[in-house]
């Protein structure tokens, strides 16, 4: 293999720099794809299984999980190799799985194929390690450079769920998950070839518009790194469990209501079509006013569309929170590698964002499962959108705490 071109200072914020950020959207876009496709054939898979929701969200649940312990591995051996090796990797595994999945006779294969060949060895690379990737490109806009990184999980999630469902309609679910492993599989093996060159290296690690007073790297938020980690990890769990709650469900939601499965597809569409909006936005946003004060923004207005969803069920209300819920919450998991890039050393950012990620992808497994076993026992989802609205809370009230010790004595006294 050819040896990656050593880092060079001069490609950050240049137009190469541009160029493999562009790459990386698609890669993220083809390689994120079973983390909506999976919520598009949750009620075919149920069906034919003969099996109960909390079940048929389970391969769901462990792909999630298996994303973010992958994320700690790959954004190690991305610091270690280059993004790469690491890529190649994964859409072997990608391929694979969505192969494995198409062809599994019952669920406990179905879910072995998401958890380990699309979650550990599959998609775990094209999250948590490219955003990481992407901040040690980027020192100006490194804010908007992570969203539109982060957005091409979003348009994975506009693209894919409306031709999946046309493709179960047409076709049936099996030989669509065939095709778009064969699809997503190749084209993300084409894309790392142009992602050899390593990362130049950071000449400085303070970012545009946050002072230093706010944020010593040695002691984050005025906390030993370790608990400040640990308080980030937390936070991005309970975010997720509550954002997980529509993403996961909506599709059965209208279902359930009688709407069909093609409307929900088209408002989960639309849910995460707002969300690249919102992540550019909130990429701008990070920028100006840094990642801690985004976060906080983000989490205050996903509970408000969570509360949304208690007093409407209507067709149009539905398709009009979706798109509210996606714009108030798409910036929310962009904003943890942010605050990690501010708050810790660059030398480390590969692993503590995969860390943080890890959380907030266990938080979108045990809220996609947590929601299904709340149908089961009450069966409904109005429990369920009450359970995201707690977690919500909690995410809400750890964010306040740490944006609160970056402000007025807080901030003083770590830095005496």
């Amino acid at each position: 293999m050819t040896a990656a071109a050593p880092a060079d200072p001069s490609l950050i914020d240049s137009r190469t720099a541009a160029l493999r950020l562009l790459v990386t959207v698609l890669i993220v876009m083809l390689g994120n794809s079973s983390m909506y496709v999976v919520s598009v054939v949750l009620p075919a898979v149920q069906t034919e299984f003969g099996i109960s929701r909390a079940d048929a969200s389970l391969p769901y649940t462990a792909m999630m999980i298996c994303l973010g312990l992958g994320g700690l591995w790959t954004g190690r051996w991305a610091d270690r190799w280059g993004i790469a090796p690491v890529l190649w990797v994964d859409a072997a595994a990608v391929s694979a799985g969505f192969v494995l999945a198409g062809l599994a006779p019952n669920i406990w294969v179905f879910g072995l194929a998401h958890g380990l060949l699309l979650g550990l060895l599959g998609g775990a690379s094209t999250f948590a390690p490219l955003m990481a990737d992407t901040s040690l490109w980027w020192n100006k806009r490194r804010g908007i450079a992570v969203a539109i990184c982060a957005s091409g999980n979003y348009l994975a999630g506009t693209i894919w769920p409306p031709l999946a469902q046309a493709g179960i309609d047409g076709v049936g679910w099996r030989p669509t998950y065939i095709a778009l492993g064969l699809f997503c599989g190749i084209g993300m093996a084409l894309l790392a070839f142009r992602m050899r060159q390593r990362p130049p290296a950071i000449g400085h690690d303070l970012a545009p518009g946050v002072t230093a007073i706010a944020r010593p790297k040695d002691r984050p938020f005025g906390l030993p790194p370790a608990h400040a980690q640990a308080l980030l990890c937390i936070a991005g769990v309970a975010c997720c469990v509550a954002m997980s709650m529509p993403q996961v469900h909506i599709v059965a939601y209208c279902t359930d209501l009688g709407y069909g499965a093609a409307r929900g597809a088209e408002m989960l569409s639309l849910m995460l079509l707002s969300g690249i909006a919102s992540r550019l936005i909130s990429g701008w946003i990070c920028d100006h006013i840094g990642g801690i004060r985004t976060l906080l923004l983000g989490s205050a207005l996903q509970g408000v569309a969570l509360l949304l969803f208690l007093p409407f069920d209507g067709l149009v209300p539905l398709y009009v929170i979706s798109a509210l819920f996606g714009l108030f919450q798409g910036g929310i998991v962009p904003a943890y590698a942010i605050i990690v890039r501010e708050h810790f050393p660059a030398r480390e950012a590969g692993a503590r964002v995969g860390a943080v990620i890890m959380a907030t992808l266990v938080g979108m497994a045990l809220g996609g499962w947590l929601s299904g076993w709340i149908f089961d026992l009450t069966g409904s989802y109005r429990a369920a959108f009450v359970n995201g609205i707690g977690w919500n809370l909690l995410n809400l009230s750890i964010v306040g705490w740490l944006y609160w010790r970056t402000r007025g004595p807080a901030a003083r006294w770590a830095t005496s």
